[in-house]
């Protein structure tokens, strides 16, 4: 990793880390925690905080905040995270990539988490701008690994640092033990915890969770929470596969086809029925299997993961204004 010249350090200390706050969490059965995107116009950003509002009514343990390919959305990821930490109770975790950028910017931007009061930090080393499966290529002045980013947010500033963490192996990794040691390997270097790609079979989470336990029992304890998003929309969820690279099941999939009809438009309706009814199963087991905390990919609204909190008895049944949300 690069030497920073003399870095200030930057006391993210204003709220407790994951860990803590999952640990003490009064949510029935298990805690639950949601993901922001940066709202790309007005009425996105009007979505996100009436979902932002309702998750706070439901006492969610934290709410992560995206950060697009390149920093692309940096600006915006910065002033939502601001927002949060000024304006609301909910804890933020600031995503935070690699790709793009030198080691200067992200001493920068850590840094300027640290002044709006951030932190929670997740470390990725991100996607290529442009095409996400595409070849990644590391910035000359930049770092190769979100391992690397890790150590650089604890070099920068005192921060709680999680990382991603890929039920069937990341796409790059050459098979299921290297992606196991990449993972042990961003844990040892200083993370807390990780939060999973979103998955649609609880066999793929549990068998990553084996792993972990098996090549470092020190490190494979810290929390492995499982990333999930209530599937409400068939092109929606294959856009999201294909950027990804996580597999859809057969059988899943033949489901949500059958669901969405043979029309010109999908029935939407048919497929969120599934999408609720898979998401809920999949937590159910999740919740006997012990997991830490359940965290949904809300796309920036409230109504499919209330539903499924709702299903679960972790949430009362919405009132005719939340369900518009």
């Amino acid at each position: 990793m690069t030497q920073l010249p003399d870095p200030d350090p930057t006391d993210g200390g204003r709220h407790p880390s994951i860990v803590e706050r999952i640990a003490t969490s009064t949510t029935p059965r298990v805690p639950f925690s949601v993901e922001f995107y940066p709202p790309r116009d007005e009425a996105a950003e009007e979505r996100l905080w009436r979902a932002a509002s309702v998750f706070s009514e439901l006492g969610a343990a934290f709410v992560s905040v995206t950060y697009g390919a390149g920093g692309s959305t940096r600006d915006r990821t910065v002033r939502v995270v601001e927002r949060i930490v000024r304006e609301t109770d909910l804890v933020p975790i600031a995503h935070l990539t690699a790709v793009g950028h030198t080691v200067a910017e992200l001493a920068d931007m850590i840094r300027m988490y640290g002044e709006a009061g951030v932190s929670n930090i997740l470390a990725l080393r991100g996607d290529p701008p442009g095409d996400p499966l595409g070849e990644w290529t590391a910035h000359p002045e930049g770092l190769r690994y979100a391992e690397e980013l890790v150590r650089l947010i604890h070099e920068v500033g005192d921060f709680h640092v999680g990382v991603a963490s890929f039920p069937e192996g990341h796409y790059r990794a050459r098979d299921l033990d290297h992606d196991t040691e990449v993972l042990v390997g961003k844990l040892r270097a200083g993370a807390e915890y990780s939060i999973t790609q979103m998955f649609w079979d609880v066999e793929h989470y549990l068998r990553l969770r084996d792993r972990a336990v098996a090549a470092d029992p020190e490190q494979g304890a810290k929390p492995i929470i499982p990333g999930l998003m209530p599937v409400t929309s068939l092109r929606q969820v294959k856009r999201m596969v294909e950027l990804s690279g996580c597999a859809l099941p057969d059988d899943l999939a033949e489901r949500l086809r059958t669901a969405a009809g043979d029309g010109p438009e999908e029935n939407r309706e048919a497929v969120r029925e599934v999408g609720i009814d898979l998401t809920t199963r999949m937590c159910e087991r999740l919740i006997s299997e012990g997991v830490p905390c359940l965290h949904f990919n809300t796309l920036n609204f409230s109504r499919a993961t209330r539903e499924v909190l709702t299903n679960l008895s972790m949430a009362p049944a919405p009132g005719v204004a939340a369900s518009r949300v």
